[in-house]
């Protein structure tokens, strides 16, 4: 009788023990295999929103689409919507659609309302550029002064990059549309994006005979 109760005291610990290092090494192993399979490796392509008991480089917050959803992030710009995929209405200028029905227009300056002023057939509004730039266009007569008008660019922080004179390609002496060309030297950029900027000419200095024309613009890399 003692001999067995002495057999189950050292048997049954020696079982717990055994128990303990197959759960460790054996079971929980597996769950982390299993785990580490449905984690993802990070950059949003295998399927991971049943993963449990590990951490994982993607997650539902970080990769929405591993999860059939989308996450609603706040959008400040018609570029931020396009980046986020969201439906593009083909208009000029063009606006994006959010999930909320919210539309976003592109910016294209004040190119509308100057568009029986003085129109650019090169650059055209967030077009990609690089130095030295080709401007041509067509302006009214009455925007030049002695057959030119100066061209600045300038980058997103306010920063002059170049100038430029663009010169008539026919008589300006007319309230008509008259081609104009110039070609603008610039150095490098420290922003993504830019701004022409195409100054009436305004011998007078007085501020009511001031107009410029915008056109947003984007550095090629």
């Amino acid at each position: 009788m003692k001999n067995k109760i002495l057999l189950n005291v050292i048997i049954i610990p020696f079982l717990i023990i055994i128990g303990i290092i197959f759960y460790f090494v054996f079971w929980q192993g597996r769950e982390e295999r299993n785990c580490k399979d449905l984690c993802g490796d990070g950059i949003c392509q295998e399927i991971v929103c049943m993963a449990i008991g590990c951490p994982c480089a993607e997650t539902p917050e970080s990769c929405p689409q591993d999860c059939e959803e989308k996450l609603i992030f706040p959008i400040n710009n018609f570029e931020e919507c396009i980046a986020q995929g969201y439906l593009i209405l083909e208009s000029y200028p063009r606006q994006c659609i959010t999930p909320e029905g919210k539309k976003i227009t592109e910016d294209i300056g004040n190119e509308l309302e100057k568009l029986d002023l003085i129109r650019t057939s090169q650059p055209r509004p967030n077009e990609l550029i690089e130095s030295p730039l080709e401007i041509t266009g067509e302006a009214r007569g009455y925007w030049f002064f002695e057959a030119d008008f100066p061209i600045q660019l300038i980058d997103a922080n306010g920063q002059l990059l170049g100038m430029a004179i663009a010169r008539a390609l026919s008589d300006w002496m007319t309230e008509e549309f008259v081609p104009f060309e110039a070609n603008l030297d610039f150095q490098s950029p420290t922003t993504k994006k830019g701004t022409l900027i195409l100054v009436k000419d305004n011998p007078s200095g007085l501020p009511e005979y001031d107009d410029e024309l915008l056109i947003p613009i984007w550095f090629s890399e």
